[in-house]
């Protein structure tokens, strides 16, 4: 009875994660929408202060009640920072949002900002308390270490970025879902090229849609087999040449690369 009430308490906690109280619309076509308000649970807005203003400038994932993970080129030690968990819409004061300080950054030790395309662009934001989840704030799951997603695996990126090189910023969360490119394909010369690594994913890349300025440091969302969400990447860095550039996918830091990282930061803060 005990081994029964034990083996409950996992299964329980094992889909506590990625499983949105609110269902996602992911229509057929691809194309960047309005998401379905808080559909994405663990999204969040980073933000900064600025002249008393709090701003937006990148999104995040909330994987444990205390910790957010993020990019590490969103973040600077000389800013103060929060997140906002629960939000649709960043103009808006919403009925079970909240926005939470962060008390401590942890950028990953071999991220060189210098030299973007050797990768490591991960970060963790532990927040000043630990917040209560409900069914607009919830969890992302994280992917089973070293797992690769297949060519074309369908995905959806989510944030508040640019709609379009050079464009406005939304008031709404957008989706928009990118197909996996294979790391063969991804790093062929006519693609990224040696740019591209294998602690990262590419997704997207057929010149319609992809994440912008703004979006850096979100989730790229991935459904597994059972119906949970995982967060497989994290919004990296795309084409200087402009946001929907064909064969120029965008580029996200492979978080199934760092669970251990993830998990001893988590344990060691």
């Amino acid at each position: 009875m005990i081994r029964t009430l034990l083996l409950s308490a996992l299964v329980a906690g094992a889909l506590s994660c990625g499983l949105p109280t609110y269902l996602p619309h992911l229509p057929r076509v691809v194309g960047g929408e309005d998401v379905r308000p808080n559909s994405w649970p663990w999204q969040v807005s980073l933000q900064y202060l600025s002249k008393d203003q709090w701003r937006h400038t990148c999104g995040g994932s909330l994987v444990a009640q205390n910790w957010v993970l993020t990019a590490a080129h969103c973040i600077s030690s000389s800013r103060t920072y929060r997140v906002m968990l629960g939000r649709h819409s960043l103009s808006t004061e919403e009925s079970g949002s909240l926005a939470v300080a962060v008390s401590k950054l942890v950028v990953h030790e071999d991220w060189n900002p210098n030299k973007l395309s050797k990768g490591n662009d991960i970060a963790m934001l532990k927040l000043a308390k630990p917040v209560s989840l409900s069914d607009k704030i919830q969890l992302g799951c994280l992917p089973r270490a070293g797992s690769i997603l297949p060519n074309n695996y369908a995905c959806y990126v989510t944030g508040w970025g640019r709609l379009q090189t050079n464009g406005a910023l939304p008031d709404i969360l957008q989706q928009g879902q990118l197909l996996v490119v294979d790391y063969a394909t991804c790093s062929s010369p006519d693609w990224w090229g040696s740019s591209v690594k294998t602690n990262m994913i590419c997704a997207g890349g057929d010149g319609v849609l992809s994440s912008c300025n703004g979006d850096s440091g979100g989730p790229l969302n991935c459904q597994a087999d059972n119906g949970q969400w995982e967060v497989h990447g994290v919004v990296s860095f795309g084409s200087s040449l402009g946001c929907n550039y064909y064969h120029k996918p965008s580029v996200f830091t492979r978080v199934s690369n760092y669970i251990d990282w993830i998990n001893s930061v988590m344990a060691n803060n």
